[in-house]
């Protein structure tokens, strides 16, 4: 199912549903009860799964019970880089289809009621189709994102604690403030008052053990003839970004302009185009159009849940503003990301990373408001980002490969 046909269900279906059924919600009697069993749902960006995991630790030092997740099928792998979900108690809808979702979502109702779920916090910012299943899951206690007088997505009235969204602070700051509201012992309108400072949404980071990056290592020793570890320092670039919202992609062109730069500044440095197995053919266009042995498309070339593997033993990474620049938060690897559509105040890595970013007046021009969906067509605020930008941002980098 394509994403605006996933907007298009949302919105014609979303509103009357959302709104049946918080006339039923209103029938039934308001109960306090302390939280155990926590549901988090977060269906659609996989970078969420590693912002939230803060948030999510926390939640998880101060309740009794489980911590469970649901999240569409095809973004799963995202929860297992960390880990911090027990895998028995994630749930994942099938979103191919209407009828899978369908389906899927049934099992995931009754699923809710056989781990007793108790509480449940929905972190989507604008989908009325989240705002169903917490209405709907069983739980007592339900925490989300509320609009109160503010102009913008309906999504009913099934929330037992709402929260105020502060599109001026880091989403990762605002996901514990999801959680502040749950575990908080008295009421506020709205949550969360209190501040919520930069030492509570650290990153946990991965430990990689050599056996790990010796598998890597070889597997790039495939990819590129005669690779010495010692001699040669990897640099990833992603180019990659989802068709959720393809303003954020930066041109082909610019990228092959940066590599050939760096190519011709450092001269043991190989360049790894990574990405799903799926974006081989866009990597490798890429790579034709570099046009040098050392740059070298590896898109698919690990599995997913290597990737920290790959990120440990990489000197730094190229990215548009996408999943990998979260992936990578999890290790000590440097980024640097491009953004343009959104901004990296809200929506940066938490990880060791340098934001390239021109905050043309325009932008960022998405938001929980406009169900990120902008009528953009001619996205400068990428495209005034040029290659020699780009080059002079992550040059101090490589002068230190090369000293």
């Amino acid at each position: 199912m394509t994403v605006d046909t996933m907007r298009a269900v949302d919105y014609y279906a979303g509103i009357p549903l959302t709104f049946i059924t918080t006339l039923f919600q209103k029938l039934i009697p308001k109960q306090k009860k302390k939280a155990k069993n926590v549901l988090l749902v977060e269906l659609s960006e996989m970078g969420s799964a590693i912002i939230v995991d803060p948030a999510m630790r926390k939640l998880k030092a101060n309740i009794e019970g489980e911590l469970y997740f649901v999240i569409f099928k095809k973004n799963k792998p995202s929860l297992q880089l960390l880990g911090t979900i027990k895998e028995e108690n994630i749930f994942t809808i099938d979103e191919d289809g209407l009828v899978p979702i369908a389906l899927s979502t049934l099992k995931f109702l009754k699923w809710c009621r056989e781990k007793e779920i108790d509480s449940v916090i929905d972190l989507e910012l604008f989908s009325r189709f989240t705002a169903l299943l917490t209405g709907l899951c069983g739980a007592t206690n339900r925490v989300g994102f509320h609009s109160f007088h503010n102009e913008g997505l309906y999504r009913g009235d099934l929330l037992t604690h709402k929260v105020s969204y502060n599109p001026h602070q880091h989403i990762a700051k605002s996901f514990v403030g999801l959680v502040d509201a749950l575990l908080s012992q008295k009421q506020e309108l709205p949550f969360t008052k209190r501040i919520i400072g930069d030492d509570e949404i650290q990153i946990v980071k991965v430990t990689v053990s050599d056996a790990e990056k010796k598998v890597v290592l070889d597997t790039i020793a495939t990819y590129y003839e005669g690779f010495d570890a010692e001699k040669n320092p990897v640099i990833l670039v992603n180019s990659n970004a989802s068709d959720l919202l393809p303003q954020r992609r930066w041109g082909r062109e610019n990228y092959a302009d940066v590599i050939r730069g760096i190519l011709a500044y450092c001269e043991d440095v190989i360049v790894l185009l990574t990405g799903a197995p799926t974006e081989y053919e866009g990597a490798q266009i890429l790579a034709e159009s570099v046009n040098n042995p050392r740059c070298v498309n590896f898109a698919g070339g690990v599995k997913f849940l290597q990737l920290p593997h790959l990120y440990s033993v990489s000197a730094f990474m190229l990215t548009n503003d996408s999943g990998p620049a979260h992936f990578a938060s999890i290790t000590d690897m440097h980024t640097f990301v491009i953004f343009g559509p959104e901004t990296p105040a809200l929506y940066g890595s938490l990880g060791s990373s340098t934001p390239i970013f021109a905050g043309l007046a325009c932008s960022p021009c998405v938001s929980a408001a406009n169900h990120r969906k902008t009528p953009c067509s001619d996205n400068q605020c990428i495209q005034v980002i040029t290659p020699e930008w780009v080059f002079n941002t992550i040059k101090p980098h490589l002068d230190a490969l090369k000293n």
